[in-house]
């Protein structure tokens, strides 16, 4: 097949959709399907044998990782050229709502696929009456796709509900020969560990993502500020703009920021954590923590979007029910899941033993050949559907 993908987000920005990204364009190449990726400037002309083609962009005030991509003359001439049998707006927004006007003047199938849950970003970022109008628009962009993917249960229950149609899962993998427990090191330990008292009693509680309060970090720092800290570490693995602030929050507590990792120096810090704190309720899926699970981490999170498809309670870790509980409530309650795993070896063996099988169910060679079948469906249709 010849897949056109549009993109408001490519390498060298580093999170789930780009990996997924990375790892779709390599399976494509590896099943000898050709790939045109649109999107925004990556200083690379092709990648995983796929042409690359990148424009300008201005960086979201709020969110500035992200930019308001501009649809070039150049995307048009190489879709012509390209001509290809499906369209992938991946995301879409600024680039891809004029992607999605081009394709359809060139009359070509098209599929989207949903990755971050920008409205409820809206209110993380102090604008709450942009939540319903992101939702509206949204909603317009994807439902004039003959099939809009999105990685879990959870989230295709959610969009149903908002007036998506034709949503289909399309979900991810985990790289098992990179992220196993085997990584485990002794040595990444006493570094994180030097100086305490008791470093074999001292549990290690691992964060690994964004260092941005919309991850929800506040509820984690106000949890650990009340634990006993002769028994447990906090090692936080990634950057972002919130960083700063977090440090001053967490001075004078045993906490480790290793600021970004990747390859195996991120299998390695997950492997030789203890138990892995993820409390987001922003997301779609929780790449990160499939790769703890992977790493025979039980998870500590919150009954969310996404990650409630990955954690399974009492027996691979726990998820807190936020729904009723007011903030005060929410920090017991999390320091509460917290303490249970810091104190029973036992419970962190046996959950994480589970978690890692859990984890080794999911390939991202079968949910790539998913979105290829989809890819095939629509094609074999001739065009995209027609929405209202």
């Amino acid at each position: 097949m010849r897949v056109a993908i549009i993109t408001e987000n490519f390498l060298p920005k580093l999170d789930g959709v780009t990996h997924t990204l990375v790892q779709l364009l390599k399976h494509l190449q590896q099943n000898n399907h050709q790939a045109l990726l649109l999107g925004p400037e990556s200083g690379m002309e092709h990648y995983a044998g796929a042409q690359v083609v990148g424009t300008a962009g201005l960086p979201v005030p709020f969110y500035p990782e992200l930019k308001f991509n501009f649809f070039r003359p150049l995307f048009m001439r190489r879709l012509t050229e390209f001509n290809p049998d499906v369209v992938h707006l991946v995301d879409p927004v600024f680039l891809g709502a004029a992607g999605l006007a081009a394709v359809r003047w060139l009359n070509k199938p098209l599929v989207s696929s949903y990755h971050t849950n920008l409205a409820a970003y809206c209110t993380h970022f102090g604008f709450p009456l942009l939540e319903e109008p992101m939702w509206s628009y949204n909603r317009f962009l994807h439902n004039k796709c003959a099939m809009t993917f999105c990685p879990s249960l959870s989230t295709a229950t959610i969009l149903r509900e908002r007036g998506f149609q034709r949503v289909r899962i399309w979900s991810r993998g985990v790289d098992t020969e990179r992220f196993q427990p085997e990584r485990r090191t002794q040595n990444l330990r006493a570094s994180w560990l030097r100086g305490r008292k008791n470093p074999g009693q001292i549990s290690v509680i691992l964060y690994a993502g964004r260092i941005s309060w919309e991850k929800n970090l506040k509820l984690l720092v106000q949890a650990y500020k009340g634990l006993d800290h002769s028994h447990c570490h906090l090692v936080m693995v990634g950057d972002g703009p919130a960083q700063s602030e977090l440090q001053q929050e967490l001075a004078g507590l045993p906490v480790t920021f290793t600021g970004y990792l990747s390859g195996t120096e991120l299998a390695a810090a997950y492997a030789s954590a203890d138990l892995f704190a993820f409390p987001s309720r922003t997301e779609t899926f929780g790449q990160v923590v499939l790769e703890a699970m992977a790493s025979a981490l039980p998870v500590v999170g919150l009954h969310s979007e996404g990650v409630c498809d990955l954690v399974l309670p009492g027996k691979t870790g726990s998820l807190l029910v936020t729904g009723k509980l007011n903030e005060a409530e929410q920090v017991r309650g999390y320091r509460a899941q917290l303490e249970a795993l810091i104190h029973s070896p036992e419970m962190r063996i046996t959950q994480g033993q589970a978690a890692l099988v859990e984890a080794r169910k999911r390939s991202w060679s079968e949910a790539m050949r998913n979105i290829v079948a989809g890819y095939q469906e629509v094609s074999s249709e001739g065009s995209e559907l027609e929405a209202a």
